[in-house]
């Protein structure tokens, strides 16, 4: 992509992949799932999920899985309130730039 992502926009988006799965997913499957949209390392995204928790979006727990322990990351409350004003923030911006398209 040409656009450069931000860290709002990145947030947004790995936040909208977590909130599918109601008992959270884990780093390998999200990382999975953003690069289908943006292109990602995980060494990007590690880090963004460590925020997301310590701004209290994420909480994390651990379960065994094939004899090793997987992390899982789970939209808070406070996660999905805030999803919601990435939403509602993402359609306006959107809206913008494709009028801004449209009128050529």
């Amino acid at each position: 992509m040409v656009f450069n992502t931000g860290a709002a926009l990145l947030d947004a988006i790995v936040l909208a992949v977590v909130s599918r799965d109601i008992n959270g997913t884990y780093g390998y499957k999200i990382t999975q799932e953003v690069r289908e949209v943006i292109d990602i390392s995980e060494s990007t995204l590690y880090p963004v999920l460590r925020r997301l928790q310590k701004d209290e979006c994420l909480e994390v727990y651990d379960m065994e899985y094939a004899g090793r322990n997987r992390r899982y990351y789970k939209l808070t409350e406070r996660g999905r309130v805030q999803l919601g004003l990435y939403e509602e923030e993402w359609n306006n911006y959107s809206a913008k730039i494709s009028g801004m398209f449209m009128r050529r």
